[in-house]
């Protein structure tokens, strides 16, 4: 009995022995089957009382699927000549939103390029493309109202109050950039009330700034509040140029705020049309200063007025337009109008810039003033004028 223990140990130790010191066993290979079924990958798991999204993605989710259908995309095409005089197409892509079911829509007025032939692909899974047309625009705040005819009620979206804004609240940003529609993109107002010029020049005011990435194909496109609600229209940007030439987001965006848009609705709704500030003075030349000696003006220079409207604004203020001519350039190949006033300064700003009588004016509304210093028969004094108000044409 003892004999047949023993070498039942023996036998045992060196089965050990010979399959710790020569088998290829896989202790994890062999539990595999029995700790997860099979699967190369470990099963999602739930926080004790958590639901499938938290709070912020639930809220992402539900203002995306309550305002995707009405972002819509807006593409433009205008005609130009190149360097050869050849025709060319230029299409323009961008963004747009509808503001009510009979398929009124807002956008950039850069968007739509000037253009008339203009056509809206609407948003979601519908994808049906529509001619617009344009109802009206405002330069100063580059906003165009576009109008289509679906034959149907179309989902739209709800105007919120820009003028309650906090610099830290979240947005939401909706559009097609690069072309990839129905993109959503999230951030948080940065600051409020910027200023920048755009690429024409016009100085764009009261800016909402964002780090929620706006790209090409954003302009013109809706910007919500966490509500769902519409408070600025994406713009412009700051950003460095990717391999296609164009900015890229750098988390620096700007939007204009909806309040600017309501008024332009307001505006709309009253009267039938979208007026712009009228002055009166159609052409200017600026005045070197070699040119302001030679006529017998201050060294300072300004905008010599070379044509004026009958009957506006700037007539009735009692601006003179020039009462004779002359030949100015190497060669005189330049007839000029003198005699007229020289507007020296705008609004008390000096004058520095060829197009800054232009810009002054866009910057203001139809019944705003606009006091316009001027030099005439040796002695400068400032003349305040009441804007008038004419629609905007393209």
């Amino acid at each position: 009995m003892k004999l047949r223990t023993l070498v039942m140990t023996v036998l045992l130790a060196g089965g050990f022995w010979y399959a710790t010191s020569h088998g290829s066993w896989n202790l994890r290979g062999v539990l595999r089957p029995i700790s997860n079924s099979g699967q190369l990958w470990s099963d999602p798991v739930t926080a004790h009382g958590a639901g499938v999204y938290d709070g912020d993605e639930q809220n992402n989710i539900d203002v995306y699927k309550s305002n995707r259908q009405a972002t819509v995309n807006v593409k433009s095409q205008v005609f130009e000549r190149d360097f050869f005089n050849r025709v060319y197409p230029n299409t323009g892509i961008g963004s747009g939103f509808l503001i009510n079911d009979e398929g009124e829509i807002i956008t950039n007025l850069h968007v739509i390029n000037g253009s008339r032939n203009i056509t809206v692909t609407l948003g979601g899974s519908d994808h049906k493309e529509y001619k617009a047309s344009v109802l009206g625009f405002r330069r100063r705040d580059d906003l165009a109202l576009l109008k289509i005819d679906a034959g149907r009620k179309l989902p739209f979206v709800h105007l919120g109050d820009s003028d309650a804004l906090q610099v830290g609240q979240k947005v939401l940003a909706i559009g097609n950039p690069f072309g990839f529609e129905g993109t959503l993109t999230t951030g948080i107002v940065s600051s409020l009330g910027r200023n920048l010029p755009n690429e024409n020049g016009v100085m764009m005011e009261g800016l909402i700034q964002t780090d929620a990435a706006i790209n090409p194909g954003n302009s013109g496109g809706p910007m919500f509040d966490s509500r769902g609600n519409v408070i600025g229209i994406n713009t412009m940007i700051l950003g460095s140029q990717t391999a296609s030439g164009e900015a890229g987001s750098i988390g620096i965006g700007f939007a204009m705020p909806i309040n600017r848009v309501k008024a332009m609705l307001k505006e709309y709704e009253t009267t039938g049309q979208i007026s712009r500030p009228v002055l009166g003075i159609t052409e200017t030349y600026p005045v070197s200063p070699d040119l302001a000696e030679a006529l017998e003006l201050p060294q300072s220079g300004g905008l010599l007025i070379e044509t004026m409207e009958q009957g506006s604004p700037a007539a009735s203020a009692g601006l003179k337009g020039p009462d004779r001519a002359v030949r100015v350039g190497i060669f005189g190949q330049l007839r000029l109008g003198i005699g007229g006033d020289l507007i020296t300064a705008i609004d008390g700003q000096p004058v520095e810039r060829r197009d800054d009588l232009t810009r002054a004016v866009d910057q203001k509304k139809p019944g705003d003033t606009i006091a316009l210093t001027v030099w005439r028969g040796g002695r400068s004094r400032t003349v305040t004028i009441k804007l008038g108000s004419a629609p905007e044409a393209l």
